[in-house]
C-alpha cells in the first residue's frame, strides 16, 4: 500500500518548526504533504528551505479543516491516507501498527492510533484518546477520556478494536472510501467533521478501528484551544448536525432531548462565570436550526444502517452515576 501522510497547516509556522521532523524521521517510505490554507506567517517559506522532501500543495484561501483537506486531497493519489495534525509528535514504528490494521480487511475504512497528550505524555489525549464512541443521543465520547476526565495511560487499552470513530488528529484511511463517501461535510468548517464522516462510513457497512501498537503525541488547541467560545460553538453545532444527518432513529425526540441538556451545559457556563461560552452553545443551536432543511436533504440521500452505539447516554453515566472511567461503562446491548 502506497501511504500519503497529509497535514493540514494555517499559520501554523511554529508547530511544524517542532513536529514536522519527527514525522519526517519516523515514516519511511511515505510520501508527506502538506496542505497549507493559505497561511501569511511564513509557513510555506520554512517548508521550502528546512523540508525541501515534503510536497506544498497551496489552497486559495482558509477553507478550514474539511475543506481544506477536500481540496487538498483531489491531487493525492497514494491508496492511503494518514491525516495528521501539525501539532502531533509521531513515534518510531507508528505507521507500521496502523498499516497491518488495515492488511486484515479491506472492509476497515478508517484507523486511529493510540494518542497521548504532549504534555502529560502519561496520560491520553482529549482529541481520540484509545479510540472513540458515540451514544445514543449524539454524544461523542473515548476510551480514556469520558467528558473533561482523562486517564492515565496503564496498557487497558493495549488491545486493537473495531471503534465508532476515529479521531481526526491521526486519521488514516483508505482513498478509495475517503472518495466513495465524498470526503468530509464542509458545513462543518471544523471540530466533528471525522466523526460525521466515520458514522456515514459505518453507515454503508464499513468499521473503523483503533490501533494499540501505533503511539502519537497530541499538542491539542493548535488552532482553536480548548478556552475559545467558537470551539464550544462548532463543537455543539456540528454533533446535532451529525446526529440528524446520520441516525437511524427518529431524530426529533433526540433533537428534543439534547436541547434540554445542551441548555443544562449552557447554564453551567454560566454558573462557571464562562459567559461567552454560554452564548456560545445557544448561537450552536440556532445555527443548527438554520441549516436543517440542507440536513434533511443530506439524510434522505444517506444510508442509515449497522449502528451500535455503546451507551444509551453518555451524560448519565458521567453526571448522575459519577463514572469517570471508560472500562466503568455498561455496554449498550442493541
Amino acid at each position: 500500500m502506497n501511504v500519503a501522510i497529509v497535514i493540514l497547516n494555517w499559520n501554523g509556522k511554529k508547530l511544524l518548526e517542532r513536529y514536522l521532523a519527527s514525522v519526517v524521521t519516523h515514516s519511511e517510505n511515505a510520501k508527506i504533504y502538506v496542505a497549507d490554507n493559505a497561511s501569511t506567517d511564513g509557513s510555506l517559506e520554512l517548508l521550502t528551505q528546512k523540508f525541501p522532501e515534503v510536497v506544498i500543495l497551496k489552497n486559495e484561501s482558509n477553507l478550514g479543516f474539511a475543506g481544506g483537506y477536500n481540496e487538498a486531497l483531489k491531487y493525492v493519489e497514494e491508496d492511503i491516507y494518514i491525516l495528521l495534525n501539525n501539532d502531533v509528535e509521531v513515534t518510531h514504528g507508528w505507521l507500521k501498527g496502523l498499516l497491518s490494521i488495515f492488511e486484515t480487511s479491506g472492509n476497515i475504512a478508517a484507523i486511529q492510533p493510540k494518542i497521548k497528550s504532549i504534555q502529560h505524555p502519561g496520560k491520553f489525549d482529549y482529541a481520540g484518546a484509545a479510540g472513540g464512541f458515540i451514544d445514543a443521543l449524539g454524544y461523542p465520547f473515548c476510551r480514556g477520556r469520558i467528558f473533561d476526565h482523562i486517564e492515565e495511560d496503564k496498557g487497558q487499552y493495549d488491545t486493537d478494536l473495531e471503534i465508532f470513530w476515529a479521531s481526526g488528529a491521526c486519521f488514516a484511511i483508505r482513498k478509495d472510501c475517503f472518495r466513495e463517501a465524498q470526503g468530509f461535510d464542509e458545513s462543518f468548517f471544523a471540530h466533528q467533521e471525522e466523526i460525521d464522516l466515520c458514522w456515514r462510513l459505518k453507515n454503508s457497512g464499513y468499521s473503523i478501528w483503533y490501533a494499540s501498537q501505533s503511539e502519537v503525541y497530541h499538542q491539542g488547541g493548535g488552532t482553536l484551544s480548548s478556552s475559545s467560545p467558537k470551539k464550544t460553538f462548532l463543537n455543539f453545532r456540528n454533533s446535532l448536525s451529525s446526529l440528524l444527518k446520520n441516525s437511524e432513529n427518529n431524530p426529533i425526540p433526540i433533537i428534543f432531548i439534547r436541547m434540554v441538556l445542551d441548555g443544562l451545559a449552557a447554564i453551567r457556563f454560566l454558573i462557571q462565570g464562562q459567559f461567552f461560552h454560554f452564548i456560545a452553545v445557544f448561537k450552536a443551536h440556532i445555527s443548527f436550526y438554520g441549516l436543517i432543511p440542507e440536513l434533511l436533504k443530506k439524510r434522505k440521500q444517506l444510508e442509515k444502517k449497522n449502528q451500535r452505539f455503546y451507551v444509551g447516554s453518555i451524560v448519565w453515566y458521567r453526571f448522575a452515576r459519577k463514572i469517570y472511567r471508560f472500562s466503568q461503562l455498561k455496554p449498550n446491548n442493541k
